[in-house]
């Protein structure tokens, strides 16, 4: 197959950022079914990778079944990125595209909002490969958003909301709050460092819309990235 852009080509970095329940991996599924669909040539990805051993070591961690110092956790957050890379550059070369759930911006601002130094925490991720685009799902902390029932199960569409419900009515989903940083004070820590992240590379969604017009903008940007990546080359993080 080819890339869905033209033959030859290089595959796209796509990732996917965001808030914990979000809905960063149920879009990413959807993006990843409609790219196959299209005929193009894709893996979809997320990290942490929890399959090698590194990985193994962070769920346990996330999962509460052990303690690491925030450097130490922030560092084999990072690793389990690095261990990947060589294999991301070789599938990108090729032709394969990437959907990629979550990459060097959640261990940024994930490890900031614990109170670590921003710049120390970014100095890991240089010479990662930088996306060809960065989708953030936006659920911001200070606005009056609308969710659909699609993604707060038993919720009316377009029902508004404040944020403090929002977050609530995700505590109440099943499994939420079952690992460690899905606690409401933290994540709303996250998000303002997530805000200090972006750049005009960064393409924001907003994430309360109903999960079908969502993913209409998903496939759209993701659409123009494949073909406009094309014959561009690999870039790494610029920090």
């Amino acid at each position: 197959m080819d890339n869905g852009g033209g033959k030859g080509g290089r595959g796209a970095l796509i990732v996917l950022e965001g808030l914990d329940r979000s809905g960063k991996s149920s879009q990413s599924a959807r993006l990843l079914s409609f790219l196959e669909g299209k005929g193009c040539a894709t893996e979809g990805w997320r990290f942490p990778d929890r399959d090698t051993s590194v990985g193994k070591m962070i769920s346990a961690y996330l999962a509460n079944e052990s303690q690491l110092d925030d450097r130490t956790i922030h560092l084999l957050f990072s690793a389990n990125r690095w261990e990947k890379r060589s294999l991301m550059e070789s599938k990108l070369l090729g032709g394969t595209t990437l959907v990629v759930d979550r990459y060097s911006y959640s261990g940024v601002a994930f490890s900031a909002a614990k109170g670590l130094d921003i710049g120390w925490c970014k100095a890991p991720e240089v010479g990662l490969l930088a996306p060809d685009l960065v989708i953030y799902l936006d659920v911001q902390p200070e606005q009056k958003v609308a969710f659909s029932a699609v993604v707060y199960s038993g919720y009316p569409k377009f029902l508004m909301v404040n944020v403090n419900l929002l977050f609530q009515k995700a505590a109440e989903r099943g499994g939420y709050g079952g690992e460690r940083y899905e606690r409401v004070e933290f994540q709303k820590r996250v998000a303002e460092h997530y805000h200090s992240l972006r750049d005009s590379t960064w393409k924001v969604v907003d994430g309360s819309l109903p999960m079908e017009t969502v993913e209409e903008q998903l496939r759209e940007l993701a659409m123009n990235c494949i073909s406009e990546c094309q014959d561009k080359q690999l870039t790494n993080l610029p920090w």
